[in-house]
């Protein structure tokens, strides 16, 4: 296995990582998790997900693409983004319908690869794709540090703004994404 894909592996891996600190239960309030356990998740998520830069950096500078890491990368990601959001519904009262709108986006681009590959055609993310992750991110990252600093000058819902900016690119770049690849489905 080559170290983009260790890499890749990692960000798997980190997921429940992340959610046993945002989620500590009894186990984790017994070991006084509670109290600090949230920023120990920002600091796993952040990590987690600076990760996806470099394993793809990395896979391509060293010629260490592999259908490995061409199936694990979009994998690692979903889960980490997708655990996240769950979490933030119990955590902070996240919306469901903005998760599910999330979510379904994934499962449509998602059906449109599987279609794709049965093809042999691959179908790379496209800019739009990658903007919509960055806000993504950007936004839970926000909503778990519940807009810290920006909370410490005024109470403006940064997270929440950003999280309905998430919502937007993930349905405009949802529907590109439907527009670019529609013939794919052969719907003759």
């Amino acid at each position: 296995m080559n170290l983009p894909n260790k890499i890749t592996l990692c960000r798997i891996i980190a997921t429940p990582v992340f959610l046993f600190f945002l989620m500590p239960g009894w186990f984790g309030q017994f070991l006084g998790i509670d109290q600090w356990g949230r920023y120990a998740a920002t600091l796993i998520f952040v990590l987690a997900a600076l990760t996806d830069m470099v394993d793809g950096r990395l896979a391509r500078k060293y010629g260490q693409v592999s259908e490995l890491g061409k199936f694990l990368d979009p994998i690692a990601d979903k889960l980490l983004v997708t655990a996240a959001l769950i979490a933030l519904i119990k955590t902070d009262n996240l919306s469901v319908w903005m998760v599910f709108i999330i979510i379904a986006r994934e499962f449509i681009v998602s059906g449109f690869r599987l279609v794709a590959a049965s093809q042999r055609v691959v179908i790379a993310a496209d800019r739009l794709g990658k903007i919509k992750t960055v806000i993504q991110i950007v936004a839970i990252v926000a909503l778990l540090l519940r807009n810290f600093p920006v909370s410490l000058i005024t109470d403006f819902p940064l997270g929440m703004v950003l999280m309905y900016a998430a919502v937007v690119m993930t349905i405009i770049s949802g529907i590109n994404y439907i527009i670019k690849n529609f013939e794919i489905l052969n719907l003759k």
